[in-house]
């Protein structure tokens, strides 16, 4: 999945407590060349890393509300030049970009994880795939 994204990516990625959005994240960063230890944001929102390109990763788990991003000015992050990887994305919906990545994550066992990923694009942009 890292080799697909591009300055300006957004995924955001759904599941519950335990299904792997964080390990996903990791492998995702270690695919763009994140050499840090990369961890859930849990009490600050976001972390930035330095890669290939500028990754945000947001954890939006503890957010009230999705009026709270505007104190972390998240458009520059949603809508900037680097990567924005965002956990618990279904809690901000109204904020998200219309051109994303949506990642569904479930437990199938213990050890099992079921994983849809989803394009969301614009109208104009779905007819130009259309045509191509």
């Amino acid at each position: 999945m890292a080799r697909k994204l591009r300055p300006g990516s957004f995924v955001g990625l759904s599941g519950p407590l335990g299904s792997g959005k964080t390990t996903l994240i990791k492998g995702i960063c270690k695919g763009l060349g994140v050499k840090e230890l990369v961890r859930s944001p849990y009490f600050v929102i976001m972390t930035q890393y330095p890669g290939k390109f500028k990754v945000y990763h947001f954890d939006l788990f503890r957010l009230e509300s999705a009026d709270e991003l505007s104190s972390v000015g998240y458009e520059e992050y949603f809508y900037g030049d680097g990567i924005c990887l965002v956990e618990w994305a279904e809690k901000a919906k109204k904020l998200l970009p219309k051109e994303r990545i949506d990642v569904f994550l479930r437990i199938v066992s213990e050890s099992e994880r079921e994983i849809r990923i989803k394009r969301i694009q614009s109208k104009k942009d779905r007819r130009r795939d259309k045509k191509s």
